[in-house]
């Protein structure tokens, strides 16, 4: 009996070799579908380049005046005069002029110039201090003009302003 068994479990092992290699064979073009080969080469992504912020450029104005001009006593600050006529802001205080231009100060040793940048915590205490009834243009309403538009010689026609001419 025991050879019986044996005999019986070696056919079993042979037929179940048999449907492997079978099933093998027949699965074989099927799974040789689902291959896929794929070559990885380490190369890096190009290098984020930043570029430097441009430069700010700040010009300072060109005031000149033929003659020396008028110099006005700032009612509520004695010490600073005005300059009541031409197109910019133009202040004196302790022999120096000031000027706030396009949001910048800018100083000089005389009326025509020529004119520095400064940091306002350099400008003085009691030119910062006047009234914008004082300045010819207030700050926040400066506009970009050309050096030959007839805007940037003196103040603006009436009704002009209103047409985007100056």
């Amino acid at each position: 009996m025991r050879e019986r068994i044996a005999q019986m479990l070696e056919r079993s092992v042979q037929m179940l070799a048999i449907v492997l290699v079978v099933g093998g064979l027949t699965a074989a073009p099927a799974l040789a579908g689902d291959v896929n080969i794929g070559v990885n080469i380490g190369v890096p992504p190009p290098p984020v380049v930043v570029a430097p912020a441009p430069a700010v450029v700040i010009t300072p104005p060109s005031i000149t005046f033929a003659t020396p001009p008028p110099l006005v006593v700032v009612p509520s600050t004695p010490t600073v005069q005005y300059i009541p006529t031409g197109a910019y802001n133009v202040f004196v205080y302790g022999g120096r002029y000031y000027s706030f231009h396009n949001g910048y100060w800018f100083q000089a040793g005389h009326y025509n110039g020529p004119w520095a940048q400064i940091k306002t915590e350099k400008v003085p205490a009691p030119v910062i201090g006047v009234p914008v009834a004082y300045y010819r243009v207030p700050p926040g309403h400066a506009k970009k003009h050309d050096e030959d538009d007839p805007a940037a010689v003196g103040h603006c026609p009436p009704g002009q302003a209103k047409k985007g001419r100056c």
